[in-house]
């Protein structure tokens, strides 16, 4: 009912006539219009939405076109339905054969276009510095805790005691360390960070080049806060070895620098997805859980060696 009630309000406010909608997940769907497809995406709020729509237009005007563009298809913008904001994407056909962290030369190209995308940025920095906030890696990473803390009473009946005991242990050193080395994250050069560098965010087009979508989360600081999130979504697809991270140079820079390496250390993703799942309600779900117990159970002892590995590396610095 709510896609036929969209459907109808598509039809009086865009300029060219719709044919069909398809949701792709929560307020993102394919339409295919008249002569073109295009994705609708629903935004927080109309500065959101601005916001986005500007970024996208300086970022591309800068020399990074491997992202998509907005279609000015609203008769009289904005288009706000149901107390949602929403803009029209350009559609970006893609490959068969989807990007993946599975293959060696997707995580290089991957990491290689992100990086592309801060040297292009890093000429926008001073006009969003106030529209856009700066990246606090230690403070989110310190509420991620807290949340994962508050969490324990349902995480205890999945995981045993152990598992969970030594995972605080591994984010009270690496929260320790890094505040002692905190300069690193916070001084030096400055870009927009993309923020959520999962391989969902990276799409092969049918011409096989590969894009960068999605740029909710933008912030200002420093490349290492998007290196080092790239660094922990690849991890266990390189079986948590801390010697082949040092294959990917832009990754490479940073691994001489002790905050990073404190940072490596964060179960952030364990954190994360618990406590997504947790809130969303999603724990119960079978398939769910055995992803959330791959990721905690079934990498533990991967895991375990990396944390080791970074001991000893920071020990002999």
């Amino acid at each position: 009912m709510f896609q036929n009630r969209l459907f109808s309000y598509l039809q009086k406010q865009l300029n060219i006539p719709i044919k069909e909608i398809l949701q792709i997940r929560k307020q993102v769907y394919k339409v295919n219009a008249e002569g073109i497809d295009f994705i609708l995406k629903g935004f927080s709020s109309y500065h959101q939405l601005v916001l986005q729509k500007d970024f996208l237009t300086w970022l591309k005007r800068e020399g990074f076109q491997k992202t998509y563009s907005f279609y000015p298809l609203e008769k009289n913008p904005p288009l706000l339905f149901e107390q949602t904001y929403y803009g029209c994407l350009e559609f970006i056909e893609t490959s068969k054969n989807e990007f993946t962290f599975y293959k060696q030369s997707d995580r290089l190209n991957g990491l290689k276009l992100l990086s592309h995308f801060h040297d292009v940025n890093e000429k926008l920095v001073k006009q969003y510095t106030g529209n856009i906030p700066s990246f606090n890696q230690l403070g989110k990473w310190q509420e991620r805790t807290m949340s994962f803390l508050n969490n324990l009473p349902v995480i205890r009946y999945f995981v045993q005691k152990e598992i969970i005991n030594d995972m605080l242990i591994w984010a009270d050193w690496s929260l320790k360390g890094l505040e002692k080395e905190l300069n690193v994250f916070e001084n030096g050069k400055k870009v927009i960070l993309h923020g959520d560098v999962a391989h969902h965010n990276f799409l092969r087009s049918k011409n096989k080049d590969i894009y960068l979508i999605d740029f909710d989360l933008i912030s200002i600081g420093t490349p290492r806060s998007d290196c080092l999130q790239y660094a922990n979504r690849i991890l266990p697809f390189i079986h948590w070895s801390f010697q082949e991270l040092g294959n990917y140079k832009e990754i490479a820079a940073y691994l001489n620098e002790k905050g990073f390496i404190y940072a490596l250390a964060f179960p952030t993703d364990i954190f994360r997805e618990w406590n997504r799942a947790i809130r969303e309600q999603t724990y119960l779900q079978s398939t769910k859980i055995q992803q959330l117990l791959e990721m905690t159970v079934g990498q533990f002892q991967q895991r375990h060696s990396f944390i080791k590995e970074l001991q000893r590396f920071l020990h002999v610095k």
